[in-house]
């Protein structure tokens, strides 16, 4: 049986009505199965993991979102994290015995089916991408929903599917194929969010402006000058978390296995401590999966711990992962939920 992931982003963190409404849309669908459902109020944003074959992946997530369209209006939507849409990334994964290919299609398929029943031009990214330029989704979103009803009218942002005609409610849909994204974010003891942001540009693989002795951006031929930044396969920014009096610095790890957690966070920690200020624990967003809990496990164990259990216990402590919520390793880990 081909085990399929998928990780919509809904753009609303806080109406139990609309979390239920999804529930109730999964619960009514064949194979297919809910894994997590976390909100965050801060970002205004809802992390949703289901798995299931790929009939069952296609039918859950048209569903799912069917049911946020229902209940989200993006005309009042403020949020910290980026959005395109009330419906702002739908992403499909392969886990087991299945491949990327079988992804790329089901994207296809769902693309096709949602822009016509909700009305909404929708993009595709990563590896189902049919451009350069919209493989990456930062690339995609650039602008937001703000800037969405004036991109298209630009016919080099024509959707790959759907009209090129802007949904006010909705907003656009972006979705594709792409290896298991670790949502991961680690903490900062300081209110000022420009600590967090330098952090995020310094470590992030897309870096940050050059600048000359002035501060000033350097340019050449009208284009801005990048520095590269330190860690491959990482995205990031630094996030404020006002109920907690704390910062973030937000990362999507897109390969674990080039940039692993651990690494993630203990460069975070080396610049916090550069600029002055401590961190304190960090949080996975949604689920991960097991081997990249027992590779911070390893590392932190110096390679002398073999049993599963100790080492997914060390990688929890040492990188702090119930600092803000308890993290409950049966609900977040994903081998342990499928």
């Amino acid at each position: 049986m081909k085990i399929i992931e998928c990780v919509p982003n809904f753009s609303e963190g806080k109406n139990e009505n609309t979390f239920a409404a999804i529930k109730l849309a999964l619960e009514k669908t064949g194979g297919v199965k809910l894994l997590n459902l976390e909100p965050d109020a801060d970002y205004n944003r809802v992390v949703v993991t289901m798995a299931g074959d790929e009939n069952g992946i296609l039918e859950g997530a048209v569903n799912a979102c069917k049911a946020a369209a229902e209940n989200i209006d993006m005309t009042t939507h403020k949020g910290e994290h980026p959005r395109l849409g009330a419906i702002d990334v739908v992403p499909f994964v392969p886990v087991k015995n299945s491949t990327m290919e079988d992804c790329i299609k089901i994207a296809e398929k769902f693309g096709e089916r949602i822009s016509k029943e909700l009305g909404v031009p929708v993009y595709l990214y990563e590896e189902a991408a049919r451009k350069p330029e919209r493989k990456s989704l930062s690339d995609i979103r650039k602008g937001e929903y703000e800037g969405l009803e004036e991109k298209l009218k630009d016919p080099e942002w024509a959707p790959d599917y759907g009209e090129a005609k802007f949904n006010p409610k909705l907003g656009a849909i972006v979705t594709g194929a792409r290896f298991f994204l670790i949502a991961y974010n680690v903490n900062i003891k300081s209110t000022d969010v420009n600590i967090a942001k330098e952090i995020a540009e310094i470590l992030r693989e897309s870096g940050r402006a050059k600048r000359d002795d002035q501060g000033n951006v350097i340019k050449v031929n009208g284009k801005t000058v990048k520095e590269p930044g330190r860690l491959q396969h990482v995205k990031g920014m630094g996030v404020s978390l006002e109920k907690h009096n704390i910062t973030q610095v937000s990362m999507n790890l897109t390969n674990y296995n080039i940039t692993p957690l651990h690494i993630a966070f203990e460069e975070v920690k080396k610049e916090a401590a550069r600029l002055g200020a401590e961190v304190n624990g960090s949080e996975i967003v949604g689920l991960v999966p097991l081997e990249a809990i027992l590779k911070a496990g390893r590392f932190y164990s110096g390679d002398e711990i073999t049993d599963e259990k100790e080492l997914v216990d060390l990688a929890i402590e040492k990188l702090g992962l119930s600092s803000l919520n308890t993290f409950v390793k049966e609900e977040k880990i994903i081998d342990y939920m499928i």
